[in-house]
């Protein structure tokens, strides 16, 4: 069954202090360099299927081996799953993403079709590949991303998993704004 979607490819945290929870990744758990984005451009956003005012979001990315990890702080109230998740009082572990070239509405349709939910869904800059949030009434909690990977997605994503297989420890952060 993993391999109906391919391997999972990213881990996704919702933090409260973005700056905080790198630092904390980078020095004590040497995971790095974070590639972060201060004000990352979400260009479309629906939430449970209806348009949905657009979520501020801080974003930072670095790999772990193979992983990728996504620290994402939310700085509005715009209605989100991120949202949600802290409101339980929880922060940490949120979601874990499958990435597509070519079968994103393939994938979606399936989890669809086997009672998922789509929670929040969206795009993050002009052209960029789509995200979609499912989540299914048998596994509450658990939340997965479908993440394309066109418009310089994959090509960015590759960047910095290749920043992790060099990186020497000392440039934790690389801020994009």
């Amino acid at each position: 069954m993993a391999k109906v979607m391919g391997d999972v490819r990213q881990i996704g945290l919702v933090v409260r202090d973005i700056e905080t929870a790198m630092a904390h990744w980078s020095k004590i758990l040497g995971v790095g360099p974070w590639f972060y984005k201060k004000k990352v451009n979400t260009t479309e956003f629906s939430y449970y299927g209806k348009p949905s005012a657009l979520p501020e979001l801080s974003i930072a990315l670095a790999n772990s081996g193979g992983i990728q990890l996504e620290l994402i702080q939310q700085r509005n109230n715009a209605p989100s799953l991120y949202l949600d998740f802290l409101g339980t009082g929880a922060e940490g572990i949120q979601h874990v993403a499958y990435w597509t070239f070519d079968h994103f509405d393939q994938h979606r349709n399936k989890l669809l079709a086997q009672g998922y939910e789509e929670g929040h869904a969206g795009r993050m800059g002009e052209g960029r590949g789509r995200f979609a949030y499912l989540l299914h009434p048998d596994m509450p909690g658990n939340i997965i991303e479908l993440s394309e990977m066109t418009g310089g997605k994959g090509e960015y994503f590759a960047k910095i998993a290749e920043a992790h297989t060099n990186w020497d420890g000392e440039e934790s952060v690389i801020r994009i704004d």
